[in-house]
């Protein structure tokens, strides 16, 4: 068996080039097994057309998806997670959706040998998004941009680690002045519901998160609300990284995940010193977000290239570890 290809790391993880089923199902197989507490991933998607960073179609890309369900079962904890991002896919030459995305969400729930279940989905819409696919929306002009992506948090229990108040959302304006003034409209409601006199009163330091995600704000005259990881984290940290790529004249890795995406599951689904792994661990995000949250992690990218990009991510002042050679 070949070595293991670390090309760099901090003191709390590694960026290792290979290919993750291989590494994950034989190298590491007796280190990491029942030792993550989470997968965060953004695999390649099933797109039609063939992308730098490889992608796969059809069938091919169902077999790919459904291997991996058991190799990550094993892996985790008793009540770790796995978070996987999936984009939607389009039939070839066709304007129809293809079914792809969601079969693969079957085989790995479905699988026989992983124990997985599906614990919630979420929504991660994204307006600065391209009109996509271009042939149905911009040219023909038959169907809408396609501007979301599906993410699905998976378990073996069904009570995996979780906390939201670690990720609650500001309070709106007007809860605010409600906490302020101490009384609101208490008692029934036409839904049958019964409002208690306190019921609303305590500050619990913000409201609860919705699944439904906001990558840019949707309505201008709406004061946006994002958990604090996803709303405070996308700004300065891709600014950072586009900006020095764009010095180094590197083309920055073209699905990277939203770094305040990856940072909300963390804080949400994970403590200080859990391990942290992503398959497909591209240009890093998992990686920084998990070393800004002072989690242990483990990436893990096919093309040697991303690594680069990857070294700018962990040289971004937010992070003070010293990445390792």
């Amino acid at each position: 068996m070949n070595e293991l290809r670390r090309d760099h790391g901090t003191e709390l993880g590694d960026y290792l080039i290979g290919d993750s089923h291989e590494i994950l199902s034989k190298k590491l197989k007796d280190d990491l097994e029942g030792k993550v507490q989470l997968i965060l991933t953004s695999p390649p998607f099933p797109l039609n057309n063939k992308k730098s960073y490889g992608n796969l179609q059809g069938e091919e890309y169902l077999d790919w998806v459904r291997e991996m369900a058991p190799v990550w079962s094993r892996l985790l904890t008793d009540d770790g997670s796995i978070v996987i991002e999936l984009g939607n896919a389009w039939e070839p030459g066709r304007p129809i959706q293809s079914l792809l995305p969601l079969q693969a969400l079957m085989s790995l729930v479905q699988h026989p040998d992983a124990n997985l279940r599906l614990c919630q989905q979420f929504v991660c819409y994204n307006p600065s998004r391209l009109p996509s696919p271009a042939n149905w929306v911009t040219i023909n002009r038959i169907r809408v941009t396609d501007s979301y992506t599906n993410v699905w948090w998976l378990s073996k229990s069904d009570y995996p680690k979780a906390d939201n108040r670690r990720i609650l959302r500001p309070y709106s304006k007007s809860m605010q002045k409600l906490h302020e003034r101490g009384s609101y409209n208490h008692g029934k409601r036409s839904s049958e519901h019964h409002i208690g006199e306190t019921s609303f009163l305590t500050d619990n330091g913000g409201s609860i998160a919705h699944n439904f995600l906001e990558v840019e704000q949707l309505d201008e005259r709406r004061e946006v609300r994002l958990p604090n990881a996803l709303s405070m984290a996308n700004t300065s940290s891709n600014d950072y990284f586009l900006r020095t790529c764009r010095e180094q004249d590197i083309t920055a890795h073209p699905a990277r995940m939203q770094v305040g995406l990856a940072e909300m599951f963390i804080q949400f689904l994970t403590d200080e010193n859990d391990l942290v792994v992503d398959p497909f661990g591209g240009s890093n995000t998992t990686g920084f977000a998990a070393e800004k949250n002072k989690r242990r992690w483990i990436s893990i990218e096919m093309q040697e290239k991303y690594a680069e990009q990857s070294r700018i991510r962990l040289g971004d002042p937010v992070v003070s570890e010293k990445i390792r050679a």
